[in-house]
């Protein structure tokens, strides 16, 4: 298959290009007629949350309409500005999709006990998925309106969250300029550094429109689209640049441009192939979760993969076959520019390495362990206004409505009580009684009556651990205890009871999840290498750089250092950031263990083909891990929290990767391990599949029988 479309777009250059931009084009303009149906799925089935939010469907047929709070603050008292926030607020209540607006000066506990701080429910006729972000906008400028001379008018909700995000587009200009330059650089043509970015941008592009259309037929959440384009961007170049170096250094051997083609294709293609296969199987492991809220996304992410690594193997064959004599001029120049082999630097590293193991080898593993510890305390949940950016108004109504009504004002907790008038009273009178609860409202029915809820202010805030300790003994202890006495079904619901209902599943089935990707995976490099330690060596040290990038990821986010803000970590980040990582570090095991495998089967030589392996393959894997990190870390630039720790996990964890394990502790392991590390036992030899990663040579391989007298 590799041979028939890398041959037909080599053979018809021009119409697989045509091809491609008719692709780009028709799914962009499909997408842009037909708009997107994003929808997120916030569903945790078998879970107490979920449990709530499905009582209140079943009690509450009609549906709940979403709401906005204006807070108000005068540190010399809201008194006299009553008449101008009434005028406001009889304003507001004119605008679209406002069906009322309460009095904060009548509602009952909406002005603080000092009279400085009140707020005002703005109550919409749609659900927030309805609700325009123009028409939340319109809202927004019409309260601050009257803001001035002492008064502060903030407004707070997750709609008002949404509506103020700022728009996308810097963090991934940044990434694929900075890899523009590290490719100019490393090639020493502008033309040849834009074939690999030209080839990513195509399959990223396409995947995008693509993403839109299926979004009204499959689940995805709306923030698929930035994370799609995150690991598109950084997989993409990095395909079509492993292709292309191979491409390059077969030119330089004297190779003429169809030849060299070829050997790239049936060599670095057929790992980026299996690299990317590795990947996928790592993303459809998350199924394994049965969380809904991750299976769209990893679908999403799965179909960017493939569509990149079509792109690698035609795309990109056929730009090379259009522009092959222009590119070929431009390396040979740069070649005769530079004084020393590319290898020599990387063979002397190898050899270093390999005179003494031992050292490099316990170094690198103590400093990878080392980040991993602080992944033990990682704390799970979900952001709210309080880990927004302090200049906008939901951070700034979030941290008043705190200061005034307490810390758990801004993620109340809610408890249902299924039973009699008297269970939700004794309820009421039970939790006022807890010293980690503020304040409880009185018991609210439902509108068929049958159902009761109250709304706990815990004295914590939302994202406190001891929030989600309250939380904890409510479910074990409060009320069980209350429920053998009332025969009453109680259950506990809100944001914080969500985010540790996720948190428990995730936990839950994660080992599930790690023993499918994990094995699957060394399945496929036992059967390629046919070896049994090198995917054992491959699965030991995948699972410590991404402990070591969770790791990096509680320092950052959740203990605040570098000045950034403290808060949990979004709930699924460590698993995306799990299944991604171990597939991307999969592309860097099959490019240097099969360059290392070529070189063993063609000398026989271990020592010899690890430091060959690593002087073919260094200088590439540096620059690729390169090109990803500045591509991930330029996610950093973005507002969104969730995609600044998805862009510092990623990117820690290719660096780590890239230059400590493959270039320092493989060689040294590889090293120890001698000709040992390409035993199969013959039983399991003969039960596996036949995967070849590298061009057959018969006249160069090593005879079987000298192998095995090796081993």
């Amino acid at each position: 298959m590799l041979h028939r479309v890398a041959g037909w777009a080599m053979r018809r250059a021009g119409l697989a290009v045509a091809l491609w931009v008719v692709a780009l084009v028709a799914v962009s303009a499909g997408s842009a007629l037909v708009g997107d149906a994003y929808k997120n799925d916030n569903s945790l089935p078998g879970t107490d949350s979920q449990r709530v939010i499905d009582t209140f469907a079943e009690h509450q047929p009609q549906g709940a309409t979403e709401s906005v709070q204006i807070v108000l603050h005068d540190e010399s008292g809201l008194a006299a500005e009553k008449s101008r926030i009434g005028g406001m607020l009889a304003e507001v209540g004119k605008l679209p999709h406002v069906s009322g607006v309460a009095d904060p000066f009548t509602a009952n506990g909406s002005l603080s006990t000092d009279g400085r701080t009140a707020y005002a429910t703005v109550q919409l006729d749609v659900p927030a998925a309805d609700m325009p972000a123009e028409d939340v906008r319109s809202i927004i400028h019409k309260a601050q309106e009257i803001a001035g001379d002492g008064l502060q008018v903030e407004l707070g909700g997750d709609l008002v969250r949404e509506a103020q995000e700022s728009g996308g587009g810097a963090s991934e200009g940044a990434g694929i300029l900075a890899a523009l330059v590290i490719l100019v650089f490393l090639f020493g043509s502008l033309l040849a550094a834009s074939l690999p970015l030209l080839t990513a941008v195509f399959a990223v592009g396409s995947t995008l429109g693509l993403l839109v259309l299926a979004s009204h037929i499959f689940t995805i959440p709306d923030y698929t689209a930035p994370v799609m384009m995150l690991v598109g961007l950084g997989v993409g170049i990095d395909y079509a640049l492993l292709i292309f170096s191979r491409y390059r250094s077969e030119l330089l051997k004297g190779a003429e441009r169809p030849q060299a083609s070829r050997i790239a294709l049936d060599t670095a293609g057929r790992s980026v192939l299996f690299a990317g296969c590795t990947v996928v199987i790592a993303l459809l492991g998350l199924l394994a979760l049965g969380l809904g809220s991750l299976q769209g996304l990893a679908l999403g992410v799965t179909v960017t993969v493939l569509m990149t690594m079509l792109a690698a193997v035609s795309l990109l064959p056929a730009l090379l076959t259009l522009f092959g004599k222009r590119i070929e001029r431009s390396v040979r120049k740069h070649a005769a520019k530079s004084r020393r082999h590319p290898g020599d630097g990387w063979r002397k590293l190898a050899t270093i390495v390999q005179r003494g193991p031992w050292i490099p080898l316990v170094l690198g593993t103590a400093a990878l362990v080392a980040l991993c510890l602080p992944a033990l305390d990682l704390r799970l949940g979900f952001a709210d206004a309080g880990t927004d950016d302090p200049a906008k108004t939901s951070r700034k109504a979030y941290d008043l409505l705190a200061k005034g009504f307490g810390p758990g004002f801004n993620g109340p907790l809610i408890v249902v009580a299924d039973g009699s008038p008297a269970a939700a009273q004794a309820l009421n009178a039970k939790l006022a009684t807890d010293p980690g609860i503020a304040a409880v409202t009185p018991p609210q029915q439902l509108a068929d009556g049958k159902v009761s809820t109250v709304l706990v202010f815990p004295k914590s805030a939302p994202q406190d651990e001891a929030t989600s300790e309250l939380v904890q003994r409510l479910r074990e202890e409060t009320l069980p205890q209350l429920a053998g006495q009332t025969n009453a079904t109680y259950l506990v619901g809100g944001s914080t009871a969500a985010a540790d209902d996720f948190a428990g599943a995730v936990s839950n089935r994660l080992p599930y999840f790690v023993l499918i990707v994990v094995g699957l995976s060394a399945l496929l490099l036992t059967a390629v290498f046919r070896s049994v330690l090198i995917p054992l060596k491959a699965a030991v040290l995948n699972l410590l750089s991404i402990g070591a990038s969770l790791g990096v990821i509680t320092l950052v986010f959740q203990h605040g250092w570098f000045g950034a803000q403290e808060g949990p970590i979004e709930a699924f980040v460590p698993v995306m950031i799990f299944a991604i990582v171990f597939g991307l570090s999969m592309d860097y095991e099959v490019f240097l263990i099969s360059r290392v495998h070529e070189e063993w089967r063609r000398t026989g030589d271990a020592r010899e083909a690890v430091r060959e392996g690593l002087a073919n393959t260094g200088s590439v894997i540096t620059a690729a891990a390169a090109i990803m990190i500045v591509v991930f870390g330029a996610f950093l630039l973005s507002p969104d929290r969730m995609l600044k720790q998805f862009g510092l996990g990623l990117a820690v964890a290719v660096l780590l990767d890239a230059l400590l394990i493959r270039c320092v502790i493989v060689p040294a392991v590889l090293r120890l391990m001698g000709p040992s590390a390409w035993w199969l036992p013959g039983w399991l030899d003969r039960l596996l599949p036949a995967i070849a990663l590298e061009r057959e040579e018969p006249t160069d391989a090593v005879p079987a029988e000298k192998e095995r007298e090796s081993v």
